[in-house]
């Protein structure tokens, strides 16, 4: 993964690598991270070795998702990585759509750590070279997106299809995304303790279908995502957006 990155930190000081987590849920926000991994991590072997559990978050355990966010925190203490999680609501995701609200949540999470590090993101559409930026161009930062590319997105980015599994930083950034949504979901459970939100983190398991046709669905349900389950759930189109 740290060879993978090797293109597109080169002659930055960062790598910003974005991915999300839970926009195929039934219930609950959509969450995307963005992960800032500096040049200086990659070039040691001791950063990178510290890291050596990192993969696509869908290939870890819970527990190994844990242990992986927790050596995250400690390279983020060391200045060696930083990350930031963003949400998009359940009234968001109704309002603009799934993917436009993965956008939103996206845009937060990359805002976040581009003011905290200083980034000097390239805007979007910013003219380069063929073999390098403009000059005008002062990013000390590339970025990396899980997916294609982000139609809308403010920030120039790289789009890297199945780069959860490929490219470090986006690992780090889908990682630090599932985590923060299942804690977010196991206290959401709490409030709404019918639906096993703390065990289905808001998918469609059968024991979560079931508490559907039993109960109907709660104030975090998505009622878009619900159509072919109940008939009394509000339809919205979901246009694919990028």
């Amino acid at each position: 993964m740290a060879k993978f990155d090797a293109l597109y930190v080169s002659g930055r000081s960062w790598l910003v690598g974005i991915d999300e987590a839970g926009r195929g849920a039934l219930a609950g926000p959509v969450c995307a991270a963005a992960a800032a991994v500096s040049a200086e991590c990659y070039k040691r072997k001791d950063c990178i070795e510290a890291l050596g559990e990192l993969d696509d978050s869908k290939r870890l355990s819970p527990e190994a998702r844990e242990r992986v966010y927790s050596v995250l925190a400690a390279l983020k203490k060391a200045g060696l990585v930083d990350y930031e999680a963003a949400f998009a609501s359940v009234e968001e995701i109704e309002k603009l759509n799934i993917l436009a609200a993965t956008r939103v949540a996206m845009q937060r999470a990359c805002s976040a750590l581009n003011e905290r590090l200083g980034l000097n993101l390239r805007s979007a559409g910013q003219l380069c070279t063929l073999f390098g930026e403009s000059a005008s161009d002062m990013s000390t930062a590339s970025v990396v997106i899980d997916g294609k590319p982000l139609k809308g997105f403010a920030y120039a980015h790289a789009a890297i299809v199945k780069g959860d599994a490929s490219s470090l930083a986006i690992a780090a950034a889908s990682v630090v995304a599932k985590v923060e949504r299942d804690r977010l979901m196991g206290r959401i459970a709490e409030k709404y303790p019918r639906f096993m939100f703390g065990v289905n983190k808001g998918y469609g398991t059968a024991a979560h279908m079931q508490a559907l046709m039993l109960f109907g669905p709660s104030a975090v349900h998505r009622g878009s995502f619900l159509k072919n389950i109940r008939d009394d759930a509000p339809r919205q189109s979901q246009a694919e957006l990028f």
